[in-house]
């Protein structure tokens, strides 16, 4: 091998070299991206934000986030801003009992509803010290859904059809390929009334309730922020500033605050996909993803 054939390798090799470094720098930029914190100058002590803005289908990074405020000494209390209409049972009941044992442990936790926090955003809500809700707050709708998609017809008219070997005659209620038999229907809605149960007995417990006043106010039916404060599911009114005050308050902070919250950095990819994205995940979400068993407000 000559030395000049030696020297164009070694130049292939290091152009090579620079490709994958540029464009893994590339994509780096492009997904990659954890998460923040974000600082507000105050002369007090410290108050975290922890904000829920979703549906709840995962309980990780709030349950996350009220673990590591909890274990924060310097983090004197926390506002919970509740956007939301509900979602997933399981991650609805985990959020709530990271809320209650935050509160449990001597630090303050002070809700403050935005627009809606109704069904399982009502749920999580019960943990805290304070509920605050905004006079037109949507909030309540305290019970359980679940719906179940069927493509029978659809799959008949084309001429399609499916066999099922099952090892039980329940192992397959809900399947989407066939009606649910009225037996099913009766064990599907005994599943759903000891769901609603374990809501209601949060409610009673937290808002200290008789059952049969809970039960007037859990059929499902929503109420405004002043109807909820009428009828004991709130504490108090008032707007998101007001609920950072009676957190401040409430964790004995005197002066203004200094306020602590996660913050998402945006990426590019974010900028580019962003829209495309949220619309494929917002359909797997509704055709494979989304939990049976929901405290969730249903949308018109």
């Amino acid at each position: 091998m000559t030395k000049t054939t030696k020297w164009v390798l070694a130049g292939i090799g290091t152009v090579f070299v620079l490709f994958v470094v540029f464009w893994g720098a590339i994509l780096f930029f492009l997904f990659s991206g954890d998460n923040d914190q974000e600082y507000s100058s105050g002369n007090g002590g410290t108050l975290a934000i922890v904000e829920l803005k979703d549906e709840i289908t995962n309980s990780e990074n709030i349950v996350q986030q009220f673990k590591r405020y909890r274990e924060n000494p310097s983090v004197k209390g926390i506002v919970f801003r509740i956007e939301s209409p509900g979602g997933g049972v399981a991650a609805s009941q985990e959020i709530y009992e990271e809320v209650k044992k935050t509160r449990d442990s001597g630090k303050p936790v002070v809700v403050s509803m935005g627009s809606v926090a109704a069904s399982g955003g009502y749920y999580v809500a019960c943990g805290a010290s304070k509920i605050m809700a905004n006079p037109g707050t949507v909030t309540g709708s305290i019970g359980v859904i679940s719906q179940f998609m069927n493509f029978d017809k659809l799959l008949g008219k084309v001429g399609v059809g499916t066999t099922t070997v099952k090892s039980g005659k329940f192992k397959d209620t809900g399947n989407p390929y066939r009606e649910m038999t009225e037996e099913e229907k009766k064990y599907f809605q005994e599943t759903i009334d000891d769901v609603y149960l374990q809501f209601l007995h949060v409610v009673e417990t937290e808002r200290h309730l008789s059952d049969n006043a809970a039960r007037k106010l859990a059929d499902g039916r929503i109420f405004t922020g002043r109807k909820a404060y009428a009828d004991g599911l709130v504490d108090t009114l008032g707007s998101y500033e007001d609920a950072i005050a009676l957190a401040a308050h409430l964790a004995n902070i005197s002066g203004t605050p200094k306020i602590i919250k996660e913050r998402k950095k945006e990426r590019l990819s974010d900028f580019l996909f962003g829209s495309v994205a949220e619309k494929i995940v917002g359909l797997k979400e509704d055709l494979v993803s989304r939990p049976m068993l929901q405290y969730k407000l249903t949308e018109p």
